[in-house]
């Protein structure tokens, strides 16, 4: 049914910056593992809104730029709660074939935000966000690649801006278009338990932020979970607290996805505006008027080249089934499915079967358009 199409992916879904050389460099970690400290990291100023007092802002948005004189440029988009190292591994496999923009969102690590956890962080925001960098680095196509709530980003760029988006890659959510009226978390989280966390993101933001800020660490390896270190059972279940769950265990376990260097830079990063305004995803009036600005646009079919990479064991929903239901495909003109034996974060636990697949889709686009500008230039 469409008319929660929409709001099955709010359900759903669940420091020093360096000015980056302008030389060429390729960090080969293949043998010494992922070290994020090891990536410079540009900035580009960016015009946000805070709707709650009705002003322009200016906002940094940070990101890791590699390999600008490859053909085609790919953009990486995190979502929650991850970082831009999250993608290690695809940074690691494509850096040496494609030109990689890797950005942390606004309100993550470096990059600032308006200031409005409550509305300024819509769909549109986000969009706004990735067409500021390449228009910051002259490119004038990308192929959008996202996780989690950046698989919505990505969508939503696709579908906003296809001059700019040449095609699109959503990991874990599929695409759910807003032809439907609104629908409320609250609603959904009825009848499927597992969100029922994103009604205390919603209505206890606060509340929220301060549990989470409370201990970083702990509130990150709550959510770097695999198959084979899972959440425990009541995780995600709760109106009231994210952590309650893991209340027997002093110390949670490390993860397997992050090595220690990673997970202590990525505890360092999200110490610096710490979880303030990373829950922007779930707030009501954010996911409202993103409903509202593309249900109004009415352009719901995406054209271009798109991939959907769900993983088998996510703990919050099946989404290969929810796509199904959604009948996502019906609104991608040119689209491909494939599965990865993973939890949440496939690009982390699977990364071999993940890079093979996402390979694959991208050696079948069409050639790449050119930039904007010669990249000698920049």
């Amino acid at each position: 049914m469409i008319f929660s199409t929409h709001h099955l992916l709010s359900a759903a879904l669940a420091t020093l910056v360096i000015a980056a050389s302008e030389q060429e460099v390729f960090h080969d970690q293949s043998q010494i593992g992922f070290d994020p400290r090891a990536y410079p990291k540009r900035v580009v100023q960016c015009q946000a809104f805070n709707r709650r007092t009705d002003e322009k802002k200016d906002i940094d948005i940070s990101f890791v730029e590699l390999n600008l004189s490859a053909p085609r440029t790919l953009i990486l988009v995190h979502g929650w709660p991850g970082l831009w190292s999250t993608w290690a591994n695809q940074i690691i496999e494509f850096q040496q074939d494609y030109h990689l923009l890797i950005p942390d969102t606004r309100g993550f690590g470096g990059s600032t935000h308006p200031g409005d956890v409550e509305s300024s962080g819509t769909m549109g925001d986000f969009v706004g966000d990735l067409a500021c960098i390449l228009e910051d680095r002259k490119v004038s196509k990308a192929v959008c690649i996202g996780h989690d709530w950046g698989s919505q980003i990505c969508w939503e760029a696709a579908r906003m801006r296809p001059d700019l988006f040449e095609a699109a890659v959503g990991v874990v959510v599929p695409y759910i278009t807003s032809a439907g009226p609104f629908t409320p978390i609250e609603q959904l989280a009825v009848h499927l338990k597992t969100l029922t966390y994103q009604v205390y993101f919603q209505k206890r933001t606060a509340e929220a932020v301060a549990e989470l800020n409370r201990d970083i660490r702990r509130s990150l390896r709550s959510t770097y979970r695999s198959i084979d270190s899972p959440r425990p059972k009541a995780a995600l279940m709760s109106d009231t607290s994210f952590l309650d769950a893991w209340k027997e265990y002093d110390i949670i376990p490390p993860s397997s996805l992050l090595s220690a260097n990673e997970e202590d830079y990525i505890v360092e990063q999200y110490s610096i505006q710490q979880f303030d305004n990373t829950l922007q995803f779930y707030t009501h009036t954010n996911r409202l008027q993103s409903h509202a600005f593309s249900h109004d646009q009415g352009n719901f079919t995406i054209s271009q080249p798109t991939l959907s990479i769900y993983p088998t064991e996510d703990p919050v929903a099946n989404w290969h089934v929810v796509a199904g239901m959604l009948q996502s495909d019906k609104f991608l003109a040119n689209h491909r499915t494939e599965a990865v034996r993973s939890a949440h974060w496939p690009q982390l636990e699977a990364p071999e079967t993940f890079n093979r697949l996402l390979w694959s889709w991208l050696q079948e686009l069409p050639p790449p358009t050119q930039l904007l500008h010669d990249k000698e230039d920049l």
